[in-house]
């Protein structure tokens, strides 16, 4: 959002305060007017920096907050603030979710315990770079202020930009983190084992959250991890991995556990990219139904539809080109979807 990066700039966070059902994103001046208005409301109730306030939005993209029901409902919210409260925060960003997302883990570095904790909510809309999504982290560690930004950036890069629903993104994903520095822990700052721990940390969370978001798939069944590998760079690997991952064909065969391989050669053949064809390799859960260009016929393909029929499961495809790779989680496409999205607004 753009309040949010003028905020960041500040390095300073105290306080969030988010709202759903309405994006409040291309509402023009008027928009940004009223995200003012949300973070000074909850900076003078606080009696803390407007510029140490986040806000975030989420919904309908489009139509103006009705600012009366959040001036009404900010200070009603600042008097329930508890530490149990994030259950009811998980919960109330949701908006096509069916469940929130939430995780806290617990690690000892440098001889103290540190704990980090983090909600989210994402469904549909969902494709790197991040999407409709709203990630919200917290932690007690001591760290230096641009080696959080850098190691969340890092670790939002293996997560949170490695899934995809549906392809789509929209206006308003947010990530972040907050440390308040309470474990007590020497700094980390820069490269250390601390460091690499705490980013370790720092991943599973995100990692949870995003898989979350991902089995939460506006309407789907299944999760399936892509490994691209064998292409002639990462850059390359990602680019064939999110073609397969936002494939309408490939997602329908997916849901219909059906092994048209030929789904998955077509999407690779039109990710813009050279191929080998009798070089491709691709296998399901480790068994080959392609291997050297060819399919491996139908005895093979009856034992991919098994596992197929599972909520989840890997497809593995090497391009015998390189040695870039890359990894996506991604979900099948269902009749579900269309019934969400086609309603969304009613």
């Amino acid at each position: 959002m753009i309040l949010d990066r003028l905020h960041l700039k500040k390095g300073i966070g105290q306080a969030l305060i988010v709202n759903s059902g309405n994006a409040n994103a291309f509402t023009g001046p008027e928009g940004l007017a009223h995200a003012r208005e949300m973070g000074r409301r909850v900076a003078d109730q606080l009696k803390i920096s407007f510029h140490h306030v986040f806000v975030g939005s989420t919904g309908v993209i489009g139509v103006p907050l009705p600012m009366p029901a959040l001036r009404n409902g900010i200070p009603a919210l600042i008097l329930r603030l508890r530490k149990a409260g994030y259950k009811e925060a998980a919960q109330a960003i949701m908006t096509t979710d069916t469940r929130p997302k939430e995780i806290a883990v617990q690690h000892r570095i440098a001889g103290k315990m540190v704990t980090i904790g983090g909600i989210a909510k994402g469904s549909g809309m969902i494709h790197p770079d991040m999407a409709t999504m709203l990630a919200y982290l917290t932690t007690d560690v001591v760290i230096d202020q641009k080696t959080l930004q850098k190691t969340l950036r890092t670790v939002a890069n293996q997560s949170f930009n490695c899934i995809s629903v549906d392809g789509e993104t929209s206006t308003n994903d947010t990530v972040l983190c907050l440390a308040n520095g309470l474990a007590g822990n020497t700094l980390i700052r820069g490269s250390s084992s601390a460091h690499t721990q705490f980013q370790n940390l720092l991943h599973e969370v995100c990692h949870f959250l995003a898989m979350e978001i991902c089995r939460d798939g506006e309407g789907a069944t299944k999760i399936i991890k892509i490994e691209l590998s064998g292409a002639s760079s990462h850059k390359a690997a990602k680019q064939f991995a999110q073609t397969l991952a936002t494939s309408p064909l490939v997602k329908t065969a997916i849901f219909g556990a059906d092994p048209n391989w030929g789904r998955i050669i077509a999407a690779l053949g039109r990710a813009g990219l050279p191929l080998h064809p009798n070089r491709i390799v691709i296998a399901f859960n480790g068994l080959s139904i392609v291997k050297d260009g060819k399919g491996l016929g139908p005895r093979i393909e009856g034992q991919i539809q098994k596992i197929m029929r599972r909520p989840s499961f890997t497809i593995s495809i090497s391009l015998g080109t390189g040695t870039g790779s890359s990894t996506i989680w991604t979900t099948d496409l269902t009749y579900d979807y269309i019934k969400i999205n086609a309603s969304y607004r009613s």
